[in-house]
């Protein structure tokens, strides 16, 4: 009982808890509780992990590996600040997700987009940007046996993230605007910022096929060092 609790609680902290603190935060608070309410999505993003640390050999190395890695996926997004739409960010994301596990997908999607706004600029989009992000490294860690194994699924997997990023970060923008959900205009905000859209989902799939390469590495680092382990099946009869 208390393993299937603890498996439940990334989707109640992602699909429930983060989306209502970040609503919460923008519906009834001032223009400037952004801070609050990026710290708060950065606690309950690291929530399961703390929550399973007692119960892992490696949870300290598991934390620096996940720490190197939001870096890493920051760095990517700040070196490609020149280059409007098109960020290597949600490829490293995707890759570490489908790899290291959806929690740290999560962890280091929400990561990338606080640690690079301290160059982009802080302010209430963050919290929009870290859910968004964290979704596509836990949608990535969910699906990750076919994405792993089929190199086309990977791609397609890839070029709907852009959608899904930019779908999440279209609605903050009609929040911004009408500081309520504004159906009619949600849906003109996301057909004219299609092109736009289009181009990251793109950029996604390009940056993939490299990022597979990093892949390769962190399945070296779960064989030898034993981070990341996957869960076993128990065998029937057992």
């Amino acid at each position: 009982m208390k393993d299937k609790l603890l498996g439940l609680l990334p989707y109640l902290c992602i699909l429930v808890l983060i989306p209502g603190v970040i609503a919460g935060g923008v519906l009834l608070f001032p223009d400037r509780s952004y801070a609050w309410i990026a710290l708060s999505v950065a606690i309950l993003s690291f929530l399961p992990l703390v929550v399973r640390f007692e119960q892992k050999r490696r949870a300290v190395q598991e934390l620096v590996v996940l720490a190197v890695l939001s870096a890493l996926s920051a760095l990517s997004r700040v070196m490609f600040v020149w280059i409007p739409s098109i960020k290597p960010s949600a490829a490293v994301i995707i890759i570490v997700a489908i790899y290291l596990g959806k929690e740290a997908g999560f962890i280091v999607g929400s990561m990338t987009a606080l640690i690079s706004n301290f160059y982009f600029g802080q302010g209430l989009w963050t919290p929009f940007q870290m859910i968004s992000w964290g979704l596509v490294g836990f949608l990535a860690g969910i699906l990750a046996n076919p994405l792993r194994r089929h190199m086309v699924l990977l791609l397609i997997y890839g070029f709907v993230a852009g959608f899904v990023y930019s779908m999440v970060m279209d609605l903050w923008s009609v929040l911004w605007m009408d500081n309520a959900l504004n159906l009619s205009r949600y849906f003109s905000t996301v057909l004219l910022s299609m092109t736009v859209t289009v181009k990251y989902a793109i950029s996604n799939v390009i940056f993939l096929i490299p990022s597979w390469f990093l892949g390769r590495i962190l399945g070296r680092l779960q064989t030898k060092y034993g981070l990341f382990p996957k869960k076993k099946k128990a065998c029937p009869g057992n």
